[in-house]
């Protein structure tokens, strides 16, 4: 199977988030590409430094925005209306740490957030792409998880504010495609990984990585037996290019179908960085789900994409860059 890299035909885009850790990653990959972007992000949980790097650069503007807000005229990727535009919003927390501490927000990113970004793709005829999660399948009953699957998620647990967000955001999504003839495009990003997530935002991987590297327990929550599916973030990224370039209106599930325990995961994390770390077991987490991975079948058939990085190759290159006191924001 072919997995070359997508042929884009956009001239111009917006990223909401564009600022956190994979709207980042995805203003690299369209400046990169020669796309003209406008980053817009409230940097709530994102962080300027993952973005310094691109504002010298030619075709980039960055504007500081709450997205959940009608958006400024300037932010409009083609005002005169020339070329053609692709509207990312990835505007919403992500980890625990920062949906927990700010649940509201969490929620009209997904409500308000989402209504203003699909507005912005209709004004200007452009195509409009929707990172939606993993989550919205919940603690699921069918693996592993396809797109056909409709879930099985507590609308009022302790993870529900970010889970119905995303879930609204893609019935929000869906119906302005029936009513307005939006050309929309809805992607399911499985646990995505890499640099510039940051130490303390609860997620596992830069959790695991952060105790390793200061020789502190690595804490696994309940058994460890729990199983996860690792994306690393340049093949999610490739993934989110070949849906907003190929038509197809999603859902459709972008993640790596190897799955590992969480236990596995701190062990391999620890064997990486030279640790001698121990792992200890905490209490479990609230409503963590069993299993998670993803079925992408439609992405090999639709995209011709599949993940070309493995896991260990993924977290050495993770754990290079958290050592780098540089790298590890950029």
């Amino acid at each position: 199977m072919s997995s070359a890299e997508p042929s884009l035909s956009f001239d111009h885009a917006v990223v909401t988030g564009g600022a956190g850790f994979v709207g980042s990653h995805l203003c690299d990959a369209l400046v990169d590409r020669g796309v003209d972007v406008v980053c817009l992000d409230d940097l709530s949980s994102g962080r300027s430094a993952h973005i310094e790097h691109l504002l010298g650069r030619r075709g980039f503007r960055f504007i500081a925005h709450d997205v959940t807000r009608p958006w400024p005229r300037q932010a409009d990727p083609a005002p005169d209306g020339d070329g053609r535009v692709l509207v990312a919003h990835l505007a919403s927390a992500a980890s625990p740490a920062d949906y927990h501490r700010r649940p509201l927000e969490t929620l009209r990113a997904g409500a308000a957030g989402t209504e203003h970004a699909l507005a912005a793709a209709q004004r200007c005829g452009g195509r409009f792409l929707l990172t939606s999660t993993s989550e919205v399948y919940g603690d699921p009953a069918v693996h592993p998880q396809h797109e056909d699957y409709h879930g099985d998620v507590d609308p009022v647990g302790p993870r529900s504010c970010y889970d119905e967000a995303k879930r609204y955001a893609e019935a929000l999504t869906t119906a302005h495609r029936r009513v307005h003839d939006t050309d929309t495009a809805i992607a399911r990003l499985f646990n995505t990984y890499g640099p510039r997530m940051r130490p303390g935002d609860g997620r596992m991987v830069p959790t695991f990585a952060d105790q390793a590297l200061r020789g502190a327990p690595l804490t696994v929550s309940g058994s460890g037996e729990q199983t996860r599916s690792l994306c690393h973030i340049d093949d999610t990224v490739r993934g989110l290019l070949a849906l907003a370039a190929s038509g197809h209106p999603g859902p459709l599930n972008i993640g790596n179908p190897a799955e590992r325990t969480v236990r596995e995961v701190a062990e391999l994390i620890r064997e990486l960085a030279g640790s001698d770390s121990e792992i200890v077991a905490v209490p479990a987490t609230a409503d963590d789900p069993r299993r998670r991975r993803p079925d992408i079948g439609l992405a090999r058939r639709v995209l011709r994409w599949e993940p070309r990085i493995g896991l260990e190759e993924g977290l050495r290159r993770t754990l290079a860059r958290l050592q780098d006191p540089v790298g590890s924001a950029v």
